[in-house]
């Protein structure tokens, strides 16, 4: 099979197009299946069009792709949160260290460069317009059909990767197996994209560096800088309840909300309701399984196997470590891809199920602790013991965004670390001596015990 260096891809999206590159630069024929036509031609549509934050895992990624500096030049760095207050007030908090941050870019964007790059290699073909109907267990074999058409056939490999999505039709074909284990959960909350235009000279209206959040305690509000001088904003709004999207079907009753929980934006959005009332309320969904292959041959990767909900900005940054997952493991085992595909099937999806809970518990950090200010407080205290303890202490998000510390043990020290600012509340007039002696010795107690 390797000797064959033959493989399908069936979707065309991020993670799908970088494995395409990958698999390329290694010689390998490459036949990539796309339900939607060529979006570098018809413009990009599809999927959650929330603005995306790449990160160190997903750098490494596209370093690997070869189009570090073409993303570099069109990808914004946002070293810090610009939290907003329901009077106007603005507190700002840096993500990591100085020179760290994460990057605003465009998800077409991206998208459009990976699949230019990887039809730059001759072995690489892409089908456009072919929707996946399932595949075929028993002859490794994947049902097609084409839109344009209506043509059904199948094509035979040994090698197929399903990069198709939350929803995939791979992934469906094996969730019919025994044993197969397959899970999806909804949270109750929706999302709206929203936007703030760019000046007249083409700057930005807000501050450019930062992931701006309007964190409003059961629901919030984030706007992400563009290129063009526009920010790409989501509101993130329970569908039912008393501040609820149910709720909000009036222009009157649109109008009102924004007037009390989001005054400051108003002047900023002058097609609000046009917006709110034509754009889509979307759903948000976290996606488990287990396993993501079938005898070797069949391999799940990105949202196919593990879809999770956006708040860690890591959907993207976890696929992409799929594909760097994988590439590394094809140096370690000369690309024997049963022994690929166990060892990676053996250990990448406890780091997933780690990075859907880490999402989950984010989304709680930032529409609701952002703004509390012992949530506050305990931030400067990480920074501090990150500066004077650099070996020793690192903050679950600086693990999470700018290293390739494994997503299962970064949760592993959300409670721990909950444990040693339980402890530091015990100090008495924290809020005045977070740097102090105590501080230290705390932690030095803490860490000893752990």
């Amino acid at each position: 099979m390797a000797n064959e260096k033959k493989a399908v891809i069936v979707g065309a999206g991020l993670v799908g197009a970088l494995w395409a590159v990958i698999l390329a630069k290694r010689g390998y024929q490459v036949d990539v299946y796309e339900r939607r036509s060529d979006f570098r031609q018809a413009g990009y549509v599809g999927g959650r069009s929330i603005n995306l934050a790449l990160s160190e895992r997903g750098w490494k990624a596209v370093e690997i792709a070869g189009i570090r500096e073409k993303i570099a030049a069109v990808a914004i760095p946002m070293p810090g949160r610009m939290m907003h207050g329901t009077d106007g007030s603005l507190t700002y908090q840096p993500y990591g260290e100085e020179g760290q941050a994460i990057y605003s870019v465009s998800r077409g964007g991206l998208n459009i460069e990976l699949v230019n790059i990887a039809d730059e290699f001759d072995q690489v073909r892409f089908h456009f317009n072919q929707s996946c109907l399932g595949v075929d267990l028993d002859n490794s074999s994947i049902r097609f059909e084409d839109n344009r058409t209506g043509v059904q056939f199948a094509i035979e490999s040994d090698l197929i990767f399903g990069t198709d999505g939350a929803f995939s039709p791979v992934r469906q074909s094996l969730q019919k197996l025994p044993r197969f284990n397959y899970s999806q959960h909804y949270i109750d909350y929706g999302y709206k994209e929203l936007s703030i235009p760019a000046n007249a000279d083409g700057s930005h209206q807000m501050h450019t560096n930062g992931l701006h959040i309007w964190p409003r305690g059961q629901f919030m509000l984030i706007a992400l800088p563009n290129v063009d001088g526009s920010f790409t904003c989501t509101l993130f709004l329970p569908f039912e309840g008393g501040a609820s999207f149910e709720n909000l079907k009036t222009e009157e009753q649109v109008m009102a909300f924004f007037e009390k929980y989001f005054p400051d934006v108003i002047p900023l959005m002058p097609t609000l309701v046009k917006e709110f009332t034509e754009n889509p309320t979307s759903a948000l969904v976290t996606v488990r399984c287990n396993p993501w292959h079938y005898r070797h041959k069949i391999l799940l990767l990105g949202d196919a196997s593990h879809a999770i909900v956006p708040f860690f900005g890591q959907g993207m940054n976890a696929g992409f470590e799929d594909c760097t997952i994988l590439d590394a493991l094809m140096d370690k085992f000369e690309e024997n891809w049963p022994a690929i595909i166990e060892e990676f099937n053996a250990n990448r999806p406890e780091d997933a199920n780690a990075i859907a809970d880490l999402a989950l518990l984010n989304f709680i950090e930032m529409r609701d602790k952002v703004a509390d200010p012992k949530f506050l407080l305990w931030k400067k205290i990480e920074k501090h013991l990150h500066e004077q303890f650099p070996k020793e202490f690192q903050s679950v998000y600086s693990m999470v965004s700018f290293s390739h510390v494994p997503y299962s043990r970064a949760l592993s020290e959300v409670a721990r670390h909950e444990e040693l600012f339980g402890k530091m509340l015990e100090i008495k007039d924290l809020e005045n001596n977070w740097n102090g002696p105590e501080v230290e010795a705390v932690f030095r107690e803490w860490l000893a015990g752990n």
